[in-house]
């Protein structure tokens, strides 16, 4: 009779626990204690798992504390309740009691802290359970790595890998997946794509994480593939891979501008699947054609939603400030704010990016005020866009101000404020915000030790530099490497820069674009074409080569190097070519003194080769008209630039020409133009005007030119000494002679000249 009452109870409590009734369970418990079976095991552990799923953890306490009788069921039963309540420290504390512990017993509280963020105790809890003789299960695997891809730890990810593959755990799908996603937050794409590869089967869960992972390293073209094999191999597509796919459209918009198309047809497939109300998805569509630039198609999307959230509006807000279109952001602000959504942490920062981007400093700092207690986020984002607009001044002061409202900033804070300090040469404040950066424990942090290194080395402080690099640079993160690189170079240490870049490689450290661009122009300012010869063997062989940054850098070496052919030889093997490529090509003929092929590369690239000239490629190819004696044309292309290019003319540009003309002697043509130029107060459009007129004996203009020059800076010796030579040449000894009375009376004085050869033992000057 006791074992039927015993099981219709069981079978009550069960129907009490899958309803969630929680008074019925309570009239049963009381029956229970009535009829003196509250030492059965069994029915305790029911009416533990009843008050935990009533949300009822004290009772469920109370009555484990009161058992007389536990066995490891009942421990599992308190222990899974404290877990999926989130109460962790009682979870640990309760498992460092129990008498006997099992497999299940360990993936509880490992899951559970993986779970809470805790994901350091839960690889030390995984490293204790395995020193206990305890073989890990599937679920195990699947908590351990996840904390590992949470911590970036794949030094660890790839032990606990090695044990998974001896177990013959790694082929299991979910344990597969979770490896998949461990190497791909922690950014080894090829040790995820190798995973994704082995498993025996995959699932949407596998295509998703792989697709992310390529999708976060640029790899577009094949996180693409990925998706087309997904859906060839009849895998189920879903919000959550769809969703995937549209981040890496989005992720590519900003850079390409096919991926709107490819991100149009997957909209169109979410149409096909039915899947336009999941409110995610359509969260990820806006987000696609916000990130490509078209917000007309957002707004269509937007319009026609039949649930919005926050994210939604932010999406908006953040698409038009992405445009530059702030009246359009803050209508959807104020929309958002008429609807009934209250605006969060992140559309204060869209708002505030928005306005930056804009240039409307005012609103922004505006709405930045209005925030009553705000996130360092916040901070971070106004930092960051008053260094990105050039507002260093503002963004130094803004971190004062941090400084007086007890706001301790982040790494990104410290990189933000030193790049402004750097781009000021503000020595003393970047010193200031160095000090804070040790007593906030980041000056060890690489991200902060490569601005450290930029500021400093921007500041004229290349020792201090060094002392950063050389405390940081076991570490082996390639960006401090960079930094210290790029310093040396900056401060003319280029024999240095290139020893540095050597000893990187014999670091087994792979060199990024920016090494290679760094170091050729250290080898292209030593004038050392043997160096540079060795850095162009070692980008082919790291296969980057074909790299528009590199390839522009290879150009520009060669041709300071002399070597022109070489540099038009590789200028044409280049598959891809942008306006950066172009200059250098065009730059390096003008330099070299083959005018006539510069313009002819002139005339390629705006006729042919769908690349717009900028700024730059018209000094270059002015320059080229000037050593090539081509005048007229010079004169057609200056006149081009505005009416046919849209590009304003600058002070460079006017030396250039005034160069052009001066060499032909053309000097009236010379005073119209410096009669309507905007830029009088340039040293070196008047040098260049002065060194003309000496070679041609233009005396008048000569002495409006020296004026000029000494009216900008009394103590520059150039003008003195051109203008000296000029007369000395016409034999008028007494306008020598008072030139270099003045010459002394001013305190100008000329600096030593030097040259230099290349040796197989070095480059001596």
């Amino acid at each position: 009779m006791e074992i039927r009452t015993t099981t219709q109870l069981a079978n009550f409590l069960q129907l009490c626990i899958d309803k969630k009734s929680h008074i019925n369970g309570k009239l049963i418990h009381a029956h229970i204690l009535r009829t003196g079976l509250f030492s059965d095991t069994f029915l305790s552990n029911r009416l533990i798992e009843l008050y935990h799923k009533c949300g009822h953890l004290t009772s469920a306490r109370q009555l484990f504390d009161k058992m007389p009788n536990r066995n490891i069921f009942s421990w599992h039963a308190m222990l899974s309740a404290h877990c999926k309540n989130g109460d962790i420290d009682s979870a640990h504390q309760l498992f460092v009691q129990m008498p006997e512990r099992n497999a299940v017993s360990w993936n509880t509280l490992i899951s559970a802290l993986v779970r809470g963020g805790l994901e350091q105790k839960a690889l030390n809890v995984y490293y204790e359970m395995t020193r206990a003789g305890f073989l890990p299960s599937n679920y195990t695997l699947a908590s351990v790595f996840s904390a590992c891809g949470a911590l970036s730890d794949w030094e660890y990810g790839c032990v606990c890998h090695g044990l998974a593959s001896k177990i013959g755990l790694d082929k299991n799908v979910y344990v597969g997946n979770a490896l998949l996603s461990m190497y791909a937050k922690c950014e080894r794409v090829e040790s995820a794509v190798k995973v994704f590869d082995d498993l025996p089967e995959v699932n949407e869960v596998s295509f998703t994480a792989i697709m992310g992972a390529l999708g976060d390293t640029d790899r577009v073209e094949e996180a693409f593939g990925m998706f087309r094999l997904m859906h060839r191999s009849g895998i189920r597509i879903d919000a959550i891979s769809l969703s995937s796919i549209l981040g890496v459209c989005a992720r590519s918009g900003i850079r390409e501008s096919g991926s709107s198309v490819n991100g149009q047809q997957l909209h169109g497939l979410t149409i096909r699947l039915g899947l336009e109300e999941d409110l995610h998805l359509s969260n990820s569509l806006l987000d696609m054609y916000a990130k490509c630039g078209d917000m007309n198609s957002a707004e269509m999307i937007f319009d026609n939603l039949v649930d919005v959230s926050v994210v939604s509006w932010n999406v908006m807000i953040g698409g038009y400030g992405q445009k530059y279109e702030i009246n359009k952001a803050i209508e959807f602000m104020q929309r958002m704010q008429r609807f009934g959504f209250e605006p969060d942490e992140v559309t204060y920062i869209n708002m505030l990016t928005a306005c930056l981007k804009s240039g409307d400093i005012e609103t922004a700092r505006e709405i930045f005020n209005k925030m009553g207690s705000p996130s360092l986020s916040s901070w971070n984002a106004l930092l960051s866009g008053y260094t990105q607009i050039g507002k260093h001044k503002e963004a130094v002061r803004l971190f004062i101000n941090m400084q007086f409202c007890n706001v301790k900033g982040d790494r990104t804070t410290f990189a933000v404020v030193f790049s402004s300090c750097a781009s000021m040469g503000l020595l003393e404040g970047g010193k200031q915000a160095h000090a804070a950066s040790v007593k906030n424990l980041f000056d060890d942090d690489i991200y902060v030790a490569s601005g450290l290194i930029g500021m400093y080395s921007k500041c004229n402080k290349i020792e201090v530099a060094k002392s950063i690099f050389d405390r940081v640079k076991d570490q082996d993160d390639i960006v401090c490497w960079n930094s210290m690189i790029a310093g040396l170079s900056l401060n003319n240490l280029d024999k240095e820069a290139f020893v540095l870049f050597k000893n990187m490689l014999e670091n087994n450290m792979i060199p990024t674009q920016f090494s290679y661009a760094t170091v050729l122009s250290s080898c292209a300012k030593l004038s050392s074409i043997s160096q540079g010869r060795q850095v162009h063997a070692r980008a082919l062989k790291d296969e980057v080569i074909n790299d528009i940054i590199v390839g522009s850098a290879l150009i520009d070496m060669y041709c300071k190097c002399g070597d022109v052919d070489e540099a038009r030889s590789f200028f044409d093997k280049m598959p891809i070519k942008n306006t950066v490529t172009w200059n250098e090509m065009i730059h390096g003929y003008a330099q070299n003194g083959h005018g006539n092929e510069g313009v002819a590369l002139f005339e390629q690239m705006v006729n042919s080769s769908g690349v717009k000239p900028d700024a730059i490629t018209f000094i270059a190819v002015l320059t080229a008209c000037s050593h090539s004696g081509l005048i007229d044309y010079g004169m057609k292309i200056f006149n081009s630039m505005l009416q046919e290019h849209g590009v304003e003319p600058l002070s460079d540009h006017y030396t250039c020409i005034i160069d052009s003309l001066g060499r032909a002697g053309r000097f009236n043509a010379i005073e119209v133009i410096v009669d309507k130029m905007p830029y009088l107060n340039d040293p070196i459009l008047w040098e260049v005007l002065l060194s003309a007129c000496r070679v041609h004996l233009n005396v008048s203009l000569a002495r409006r030119a020296a004026d000029e020059l000494f009216r900008i800076n009394p103590c520059n010796s150039a003008p003195y000494v051109l203008l000296a030579n000029m007369y000395s040449s016409m034999e008028r000894w007494d306008d020598v002679r008072n030139i270099r009375e003045l010459m002394i009376e001013k305190q100008a004085v000329k600096g030593p000249g030097y040259s230099w050869f290349e040796h197989k033992d070095g480059s001596y000057a």
